[in-house]
């Protein structure tokens, strides 16, 4: 052993204790209980699963306090509780090792078991890297209360799915208890990455630089693909190295999930670990005590190898690609670059296979001087054709550039990143980063919703493709070559949190931002000023209003701060020929007066009256016209 683990083990394999709900639930605790608060309501069913383990070997006893962080205690109507529960997890372990003290004039220690957070962390979820820290710091410092003797020997943070967020529980403990020894224990999948795509060399390398004591894996598929990630640590770090598989994959067996790798099976094992270099060995889910007597056994049987010596520190090398100059990789990155006044159209996909009308429409508009065609993904959650089918479509046959609008909803990180990437094969180079509307605003309101990444996450993911990197930090090769959008609403009622976001948004690498429609202008002057220090080109989104009908939807459906003197000048439109012309007027006054407070201006088409927006475009803009003969012309595609 090195650093502060010497002090506490000296230069030995190190045996901990194996799982704590394994042991729980065969008591009789059904899963819904919330673990951690058994410290407080039955603390001795808790100590004696601690006993029960010391009783078989283990020399290391990790205290029942896995998930006992606000966010997951929040659940349970606990949060206000993780200084109680941590302080009485710490005090049961210390318990159950004083007493071995007195029998048994044995050694054993306290491990404060510090589990993940259960959520995403910017930029891939809404949790801000700060908060995290603060809810890791809390957690800790309940665990260390009452100093040596009284609080936990060490600190296990433990399978730990991101690296972004060990790193937030390493920086904590190392401002809480910088003298306590920490070690830091991610969790892989069956190809023995990180499931933020992290491989193990990387996650040792990062894991070191970060403060870490020890690194290892825990958790898992099993013991096979934990020796597999293992192996690779061991390569990139002179750390201690220390692992805690589960007992194998659970299986359903009379509805139960049992797992299913037996005693000895982990004991064979056990010596594939030692003979790796690793010093510090435990158990984690499905492991009881007859499974640490095993291992216990094992390490007995096994001269360990020191790997303290052996081991040359090495950071894996990530080669990045950047993307080049916004200005090279699509007209519209051009106009941006150049502060042109970009003027934009959205066309919504149809609902069905016959997209003659949209590209009818992408054409007109293209003749009319339009620069880009905005398309939607699926707005209001409505089943449609794919915005990328669409978007391609009108590239290739009118020869206009879109932009992808492209949201979180429907994927995981997973599909996520092979639509980006299939996106930038077929010469895709805008998209504009959404969260999406949830399902129970559509057609299909019991349709399941993904989420697994917001919008301010998907933007990170977009920005690293756009290096030449995976999530998890693997090169792809060359750059995707996007240029960036995020949205922006000025109207929201919690300004403060939109402004936040935007922040977020533009951190992880949005390039500009287009808006939701904006009916008040005071709105979008005030939410420009909130953004000033960190502002990026902002497209101003402007709607043409088709009815008073409308109107009130925008203002009471969506949400749309729109002012009562629009919604009395609407109100007062004689027919539904004067109501659009009323709309039309509407829009064009706020773009004049939009015109110099933002880089360009997006037009929605309502119910594809293509037109309509190109109308709104030509009274402000030189290059855009528009005569009777289009407007006849673009009422025959609103039929087709």
């Amino acid at each position: 052993m090195t650093n502060r683990l010497h002090n506490l083990f000296g230069n030995r394999t190190v045996i901990f204790d194996g799982a704590m709900g394994t042991m729980l639930y065969a008591r009789g605790v059904f899963i819904n209980r919330c673990y951690d608060e058994l410290n407080l309501s039955q603390p001795e069913l808790v100590r004696s699963i601690h006993e029960e383990y010391l009783q078989t070997g283990a020399e290391v006893i990790e205290t029942n306090t896995f998930g006992a962080n606000q966010f997951r205690l929040v659940r349970y109507g606990l949060q206000d509780q993780v200084a109680k529960i941590n302080q009485a997890g710490a005090r049961i372990a210390r318990q159950a090792v004083n007493q071995l003290k007195d029998k048994q004039a044995g050694m054993a220690w306290v491990a404060g078991s510090v589990g993940p957070l259960g959520i995403h962390l910017e930029p891939l979820g809404k949790t801000s890297l700060e908060e995290a820290r603060a809810a890791f710091a809390e957690q800790i410092q309940g665990l260390i209360a009452g100093g040596p003797g009284v609080g936990v020997d060490l600190l296990v943070i433990e399978t730990m799915p991101a690296l972004n967020e060990a790193e937030q529980a390493l920086l904590a403990a190392r401002e809480i208890a910088p003298d306590l020894p920490v070690m830091a224990l991610v969790t892989v999948d069956e190809e023995a990455h990180c499931l933020d795509g992290a491989t193990p060399e990387v996650a040792a390398a990062k894991l070191a630089s970060w403060g870490a004591d020890a690194i290892g894996v825990n958790c898992s598929t099993g013991p096979a693909t934990v020796l597999t990630a293992i192996e690779c640590m061991a390569g990139a770090s002179d750390l201690p190295l220390a692992v805690m598989p589960n007992a194998g994959m659970p299986r359903a067996v009379d509805g139960r999930n049992i797992y299913l790798c037996s005693p000895e099976y982990m004991a064979s094992f056990t010596r594939k670990f030692l003979k790796s270099g690793v010093q510090i060995i435990g158990g984690c889910c499905g492991t009881t005590p007859n499974h640490i007597r095993a291992m216990k056994s094992a390490t007995r049987a096994v001269e360990a190898q020191k790997s303290s010596a052996g081991h040359t520190a090495r950071a894996p090398i990530v080669t990045e690609t950047p993307p080049p100059p916004i200005d090279e990789r699509s007209s519209l990155g051009r106009l941006i670059r150049d502060g042109k006044f970009v003027a934009m159209v959205e066309i919504v996909p149809p609902k069905g296979i016959d997209c003659s009308k949209e590209l009818a429409g992408a054409s007109l508009l293209a003749g009319l001087g339009i620069d880009v065609i905005n398309v939607p993904d699926s707005p209001r959650a409505s089943a449609r054709m794919s915005a990328q089918s669409l978007c391609i479509q009108i590239q290739q046959k009118t020869g206009i550039e879109t932009i992808l609008h492209y949201t979180c909803r429907d994927r995981n990180v997973l599909s996520i990143q092979s639509d980006l990437l299939g996106a930038s094969s077929i010469g895709l180079r805008n998209i504009l980063c959404l969260t999406g509307d949830p399902p129970k605003l559509g057609n299909y309101p019991d349709a399941t919703a993904v989420f697994d990444v917001d919008a301010i996450g998907l933007v990170n993911i977009v920005n690293r493709l756009n290096h030449g990197l995976d999530i998890g930090g693997n090169p792809i090769g060359a750059s995707t070559g996007f240029t960036i959008a995020c949205a922006a609403n000025p109207g929201v009622p919690d300004i403060d949190n939109e402004v936040r976001r935007f922040a977020y948004k533009v951190e992880a690498g949005a390039e500009y931002a287009i808006t939701q429609p904006v009916f008040d202008l005071r709105v979008l002057e005030a939410f420009l000023k909130r953004i000033e220090s960190f502002r990026i080109p902002v497209i101003a989104g402007i709607w043409p209003l088709t009815s008073l009908r409308n109107a009130e939807f925008m203002k009471n459906d969506l949400r749309v701060a729109v002012p009562d003197t629009i919604m009395l000048r609407m109100q007062s439109a004689a027919s539904p020929e004067t109501a659009r012309a009323e709309g039309i007027r509407i829009a064009q006054e706020m773009l004049e007066t939009a015109r110099p407070m933002v880089q360009g201006v997006q037009v929605s088409a309502p119910f594809g009256r293509y037109t309509s927006a190109a109308e709104v475009l030509a009274a402000v803009l030189p290059n855009v016209t528009v005569t009777k003969q289009d407007i006849t012309e673009g009422t025959s595609v609103v039929k087709l």
